[in-house]
């Protein structure tokens, strides 16, 4: 039989019954079933000449029956029937046909529903960071339809982050992670709004920034951008949805939530101060398996979703936690703590800090020497001895290279002894974000003070001289 799907303005004329299973061949027969059945539903199925109502919609699975046969459009056993009325208030508006049958198995879900989905169509949400946590978290809020979607990142496409950052791939490697979610998101769903940042988030732009949406967030990696997070969202008066990784286990939570005009527990309630510098390495350190933020992230977009429009019971004052090395998770209560120093009973902190400093990490690393495309080609011709250090992976040397000695940057510090000492040395990668974390990695550890970045990197040079490359 054929399900079909009553929307809650017609349900007082089914005995509040939701969702009806029919015997039918065709839409028409499905309605005459309908009301035969309930015989108050026909004067809003059918005008007085037979036709289905210009203020009816009827979708049979995703399509329109206006773009198939209208009442001859036939049905199967299988088939949902979703019957959407013109509603009071302009919230049909809000839709077009297109959105309405994407979002149809939103709707068609009891608890769920239009008054849901155009929540999620208001809604403004700011994702802070677009890496493991991130991408999933991403993908998930775009297919939903949150309206808008700002993002916040100044980091670029490496190519160990595809192990988990399933938001990206390898053609995007050396690129503002801002600018390919962009592009990812769009393709996604084109019915929403994606806003970005290719910035650090600090304690300066913050409370600006997290002022302008409704919910923040959290898939940061660093303890400093965390407090920063959560402080600027309990100072703005935002909820701040929050998750975190480390090899096999991952935490959930709902911070600063609004309930019956009081504030929920905040990740202040939770930790109030930062562990000692070092003590808990992150991923990059200590490693993460690649499905985890998967799995993390999925449960974070949950968790948005169901702040946003407000069904179901959300982790406000819980942490779930999540060990895929046992498969097991837990659930714990958070309680506000009256030592809270954001909002305890004698507040301490009124304003954003220094971050950095609070955790105990170092500050800014200096800057690294840079040369430009024109200077390189310049030296290039001239006499001069240098060395060329090339930085990027296996298959981007192959597709295209300026001849330069390749040593992927996950390989550089174990081949060290390679690398020249006595003459300048221009490291470049993509765009030069790859190669400058060469340069400060092969500087702090190794002492070098002749290496150069090739500013805005292959692409910078090939701008200008592409009739020097090696393509192959």
């Amino acid at each position: 039989m054929a399900t079909v799907f009553i929307p809650t303005p017609l349900r007082k004329f089914t005995g509040n019954i939701s969702k009806i299973e029919l015997e039918a061949q065709s839409i028409g027969e499905l309605l005459d079933s309908l009301s035969i059945k309930h015989p108050e539903l026909k004067k809003y199925l059918y005008t007085p000449e037979g036709k289905i109502p210009s203020f009816i919609n009827i979708f049979v699975d995703d399509e329109d029956i206006r773009d198939l046969e209208l009442e001859k459009t036939s049905i199967s056993s299988t088939s949902l029937i979703s019957i959407v009325p013109a509603i009071a208030g302009g919230i049909d508006d809000i839709f077009s046909k297109e959105e309405l049958a994407r979002y149809n198995r939103h709707i068609i879900i009891p608890e769920f529903g239009r008054e849901a989905q155009v929540k999620l169509k208001k809604a403004k949400v700011l994702v802070v960071g677009s890496g493991g946590l991130g991408s999933p978290l991403l993908l998930y809020l775009a297919a939903a339809g949150v309206g808008t979607i700002g993002l916040i990142d100044f980091d670029l496409v490496e190519d160990s982050n595809l192990q988990r950052q399933v938001l990206f791939g390898v053609n995007e490697i050396g690129t503002a992670k801002v600018v390919a979610a962009k592009n990812r998101l769009e393709a996604i769903n084109p019915y929403i709004t994606i806003e970005t940042y290719n910035q650090k988030l600090t304690s300066e732009n913050a409370l600006e920034l997290i002022s302008k949406y409704d919910v923040i967030a959290d898939g940061t990696d660093n303890f400093p951008t965390r407090y920063l997070v959560n402080d600027a969202c309990v100072l703005t008066g935002k909820t701040n949805v929050y998750a975190s990784i480390f090899q096999f286990e991952g935490q959930v939570s709902v911070f600063n939530y609004l309930k019956d005009g009081e504030r929920g527990p905040n990740y202040r309630d939770l930790y109030e101060t930062p562990p000692p510098a070092g003590l808990v390495p992150s991923c990059a350190e200590g490693g993460v398996l690649g499905v985890l933020p998967g799995i993390i992230g999925s449960l974070q977009a949950l968790e948005v979703i169901k702040v946003v429009t407000g069904i179901g019971d959300n982790l406000s004052g819980k942490l779930y936690t999540f060990d895929a090395f046992s498969f097991q998770s837990k659930t714990f209560k958070i309680k506000r703590k009256e030592s809270n120093p954001l909002n305890g009973t004698q507040p301490t902190q009124t304003t954003l800090i220094d971050y950095e400093q609070f955790c105990n990490v170092k500050s800014e690393e200096k800057a690294i020497k840079e040369i430009a495309a024109d200077e390189f080609h310049a030296l290039k011709e001239g006499e001069e001895a240098y060395q060329l250090i090339d930085v990027r992976e296996q298959h981007e040397f192959d597709l295209v290279n300026i001849n330069g000695f390749h040593i992927p940057l996950q390989n550089i510090t174990e081949n060290v002894d390679k690398i020249k000492k006595d003459r300048k040395v221009v490291v470049h990668c993509k765009m030069g974000g790859r190669s400058a974390k060469a340069i400060r990695e092969l500087e702090a550890k190794f002492g070098f003070d002749n290496l150069f970045n090739l500013t805005g990197g292959i692409d910078a040079y090939l701008e200008k001289y592409d009739s020097s490359v090696t393509q192959n």
